[in-house]
């Protein structure tokens, strides 16, 4: 939908662009000169200056057009590329819609998008200031939640807390957000809030992987191996896939050794 949208906007400019051009064109043309005498001799000059100056508006317009079409274009391919995990391609033309367009949000989120996926976390933190900028000061969740998790592995658990802060205040079902506040306060050893926040994902999504794996490393690193594995053998009760069902095996072969 979005990019039937752009194609008939940038359609509407081009074709209004070149009504304008004819009308223009016709209206100046309907000057007459007569014999040139007198008071007349000013409109020779006069038209081929409006002329020049429909001509400089005409190549400025389909400048304009043909770059807004080039970014898109990048824009579109890059997300083709990132669907295919080709990344290298993918963040090059990602870049290149920003380089031609730096004020369009949208790309400067698939570009943020790639970075988080090529573990270019660093890049993704430094990129927040003008994605709010661009968001008109508040980032989106999406946004926000790629923040965090990029500051999570940069090792910046409090800007954490206070991201996925903001984030539950705003939606507490959002179950990403009690994911990435969980592993924040693992790593500041606060294992109590670790298993706090954990339980109040799992009793809304009992089947969130990530949140079953965090809070049985909140009580095995608490020294509690006992719920770590009551936690483990719990899963049996759900629809699991396979794959999860083995890693969780492994993790009570590794947890209760």
């Amino acid at each position: 939908m979005e990019r039937i949208q752009f194609i008939f906007w940038e359609l509407t400019k081009v074709l209004v662009l070149i009504f304008l051009g004819l009308v223009s064109v016709k209206a100046v043309g309907a000057l007459r000169t007569g014999d040139e005498s007198g008071g007349t001799k000013w409109v020779t000059p006069v038209r081929y200056a409006v002329y020049a100056v429909i001509l400089a508006l005409a190549i400025l317009g389909a400048d304009i057009a043909g770059y807004d079409l080039a970014a898109e274009s990048y824009y579109w391919v890059s997300g083709t590329n990132l669907s295919k995990l080709q990344l290298d391609k993918a963040y090059s033309n990602a870049l290149r819609a920003v380089e031609l367009r730096p004020g369009i949000l949208r790309y400067w989120q698939q570009l943020a998008q790639v970075k988080l996926r090529a573990h270019q976390y660093d890049s993704v933190i430094e990129d927040e200031s003008k994605i709010k900028e661009l968001s008109g000061g508040q980032l989106s969740e999406n946004d926000a939640v790629r923040l965090a998790a990029s500051d999570l592995v940069m090792g910046h658990y409090h800007q954490v807390l206070s991201i996925t802060s903001r984030l539950l205040r705003a939606n507490s079902s959002y179950a990403v957000p009690y994911i990435l506040r969980g592993q924040a306060y693992l790593s500041l050893k606060d294992y109590a809030n670790a298993e706090k926040t954990f339980l109040q994902v799992l009793q809304r999504v009992p089947t969130m992987t990530p949140a079953v794996e965090g809070l049985a490393h909140a009580y095995y690193l608490s020294g509690d191996t006992a719920r770590c594995l009551a936690v483990l053998n719990a899963t049996a009760k759900y629809a699991f896939s396979p794959g999860e069902r083995k890693h969780f095996e492994d993790l009570k072969d590794l947890y209760g050794q």
